[in-house]
């Protein structure tokens, strides 16, 4: 009746007075005290719930079966809350790892579609390797014969056709091979003095002139790259070079310029890296 005020007959309602500061405090300290004891709960259940997903966590399968005891208090310690971020930490960064893989798309290796990440990973790593393996291993298509700068071209010179490539080198400098091929003749030549001749594996032959000494014999395997024998000046020759000429599958001689560029070397007058 003292809240309703004088004179007012009957009997109270259910309207409650206004708390008063005291209250207040009370509640909010309820509260305060209510949420300490949940989040000290979750500080201990952290740890539960991430160890299993922790590496070594099998290790211990005892502890693991021990029963979870849960302690709430109106306040968490300082100690708890730095020893639960990082384990959480830890169980964020190990599931994002095992999501990585499974997520990230692989190409199909050697050619083999509908295999799981797992497998097609290092599969694709595999076939790298193996590519770059059979890059270094396999012989060129084909090289430039000698480092020697170009001194004389393809056509007519002097009054007659010069029918090859003078490469102007050092005596005794290696003549490699321009490409595949099996040794049909090396030996003595009208006007090279020496020469070697290889049949390649393109049907076309490549001739070796004036040249020095001879590494290879008739009916010798060479690959490109192969030295078969050395820059001379023997024969009709004004100084040591190389003189080369590819006779194509009809036996007509054709300009070496051109059928070295493309099979991938470009040759230009000057020295040239090897």
């Amino acid at each position: 009746m003292s809240l309703m005020g004088d004179g007012v007959a009957g009997r109270p309602t259910r309207h409650r007075a206004q708390s008063s500061t005291t209250d207040r405090v009370k509640v909010a300290a309820g509260v305060a005290v209510a949420a300490g004891a949940l989040i000290g709960t979750a500080a201990q259940v952290a740890p539960a719930i991430a160890a299993p997903l922790l590496p070594g966590a099998h290790d211990g399968d005892e502890e693991a079966a021990a029963p979870i005891t849960f302690k709430g208090t109106a306040e968490l310690p300082v100690e708890e809350v730095k020893a639960a971020a990082p384990v959480a930490e830890a169980a964020q960064a190990v599931a994002t790892q095992v999501a990585a893989p499974i997520a990230a798309p692989v190409a199909n290796p050697f050619g083999i579609g509908g295999l799981p990440p797992e497998i097609a990973g290092p599969l694709a790593q595999v076939e790298q390797i193996l590519k770059g393996a059979q890059q270094q291993i396999a012989p060129a298509a084909a090289v430039r014969p000698v480092a020697g700068e170009i001194s004389s071209g393809f056509g007519s010179r002097w009054g007659e056709f010069h029918y090859g490539l003078d490469f102007a080198d050092q005596l005794g400098a290696p003549i490699h091979s321009v490409s595949n091929g099996t040794v049909i003749e090396a030996g003595p030549a009208s006007g090279f003095g020496l020469w070697v001749r290889v049949q390649q594996d393109d049907g076309t032959v490549a001739v070796y002139g004036h040249v020095n000494e001879m590494f290879v014999h008739e009916g010798q395997r060479v690959n490109a790259g192969d030295v078969i024998a050395t820059v001379g000046n023997r024969g009709n020759s004004t100084g040591p070079h190389l003189h080369l000429e590819i006779w194509d599958q009809g036996g007509s001689k054709v300009d070496p310029m051109p059928y070295l560029a493309a099979k991938g070397v470009p040759l230009q007058w000057g020295p040239s890296a090897h």
